[in-house]
């Protein structure tokens, strides 16, 4: 394993304009392409693609097309969670959602964070800061949740929020910045 990405694995500041991590990028470019391709392929071979793309994928996980990653190794979702069209999940650093989350279209999960000092940003520096979802998390349409941010269990983010602070487990935040607007009663809605 080359430094750069050994750097970019262990939350550092590395320099992404590297072969070994270019060729990475491809591999995940391909595999995208082909899961994102018109007329989708048949489901078990929807499944299979994810699997070989991502770094675990647990049973029942849907994902509609266009779904976009950078590497796709460092994301993990667990069993049940829906991911809606137009997905991006930018993987410098590990991305997971835990079991039923549910994420409407157009979200963006981002993990790399760039320096504030111009000169270090032009050359090009970066890390990752990983992304967490727990379980039942719900995230509106075009909800940005930035580097290093986790969001509790059964928490749910309104559209188009823009999330650059961890959330607490069950409540609702709305906003840019998102901020929290009240704690969710777990038994407020009943099923009919």
């Amino acid at each position: 394993m080359g430094e750069n990405k050994r750097r970019m694995l262990a939350g550092d500041w590395y320099l992404p304009d590297d072969p070994e991590l270019a060729a990475e990028a491809r591999r995940a470019a391909e595999l995208c392409a082909a899961y994102n391709a018109p007329g989708p392929p048949p489901p078990e071979r929807r499944d299979a693609l994810l699997r070989e793309l991502l770094g675990s994928v647990g049973e029942g996980v849907r994902i509609r097309p266009p779904f976009h990653c950078d590497f796709g190794r460092l994301i993990r979702i667990g069993a049940g969670t829906f991911v809606n069209f137009g997905a991006v999940f930018l993987d410098t650093a590990p991305i997971t959602l835990g079991e039923d989350v549910q994420l409407g279209p157009y979200v963006q999960l981002l993990t790399p964070a760039h320096p504030l000092e111009a000169g270090r940003r032009r050359a090009g520096w970066e890390r990752g800061l990983p992304v967490t979802l727990g379980d039942n998390v719900w995230l509106g349409g075009g909800v940005v949740v930035c580097p290093g941010v986790t969001i509790g269990e059964n928490t749910v983010v309104g559209a188009g929020s823009v999330v650059v602070r961890d959330l607490p487990p069950g409540v609702l935040a709305v906003g840019n910045p998102a901020r929290v607007v009240r704690t969710l009663d777990p038994d407020e809605e009943k099923s009919p």
